[in-house]
């Protein structure tokens, strides 16, 4: 297995014109801002797309971007495992934007715009860490437990550089790219 290439924005900016863009963010967040010519293979897709992603690879390099730059790294690690040697966005398409690089939205009857993953995990444990402390409040002292899991689940996924719960919301249908979406996108990745 190797080690996927790191590109910075600026390099990649350069070299734009060039690369096979996967952006491995859930469908609402690629709706909401990605890199030009950008494909959306959601990451829990990518095992379904390994044979078109495999023959981009082998007419020229693949870029793998997400919002921050770790669900494109492992996306590169699978990848790798898998025999395809690609490269990912250092910072993601957030470190693209702050550079001043311009993302692609697309028009307003093509989207399903949702908030970014990051955005959707703080709303939803915000809000069960305020349940569990009004239930424990209100109802039962036990109900704080439900807290200090979402406390505890914070922690983990700070130290394994992981998410659970965004891999549980990116499962919610707005989220989830429709079977058309994900087979067109698979047709103009074989056809580049």
């Amino acid at each position: 297995m190797t080690t996927p290439t790191t590109l910075d924005p600026r390099q990649a900016s350069a070299r734009l014109h060039e690369l096979t863009v996967i952006d491995v963010r859930t469908p609402g967040e690629y709706a909401g801002g990605h890199l030009p010519g950008a494909l959306n293979i959601p990451l829990d897709q990518l095992d379904r797309a390994l044979p078109d992603i495999r023959g981009a690879a082998e007419r020229g390099e693949v870029l793998v971007v997400c919002a921050s730059g770790a669900r494109s790294e492992n996306a590169c690690r699978t990848l790798a495992q898998n025999g395809i040697h690609t490269a990912t966005l250092a910072g993601g398409t957030g470190a693209w934007a702050a550079q001043g690089h311009d993302l692609h939205q697309p028009a307003a009857c093509d989207t399903r715009a949702t908030w970014a993953m990051e955005r959707q995990v703080r709303l939803t444990a915000g809000s069960v860490v305020l349940l569990g402390l009004a239930l424990g409040e209100f109802v039962h002292p036990a109900f704080r437990l439900l807290s200090a899991g979402i406390a505890g689940g914070l922690v983990f996924s700070a130290v394994t550089n992981t998410c659970g719960m965004a891999a549980m919301l990116a499962k919610l249908p707005h989220n989830r790219p429709r079977k058309g979406d994900l087979d067109a996108t698979l047709a103009r990745l074989r056809g580049n």
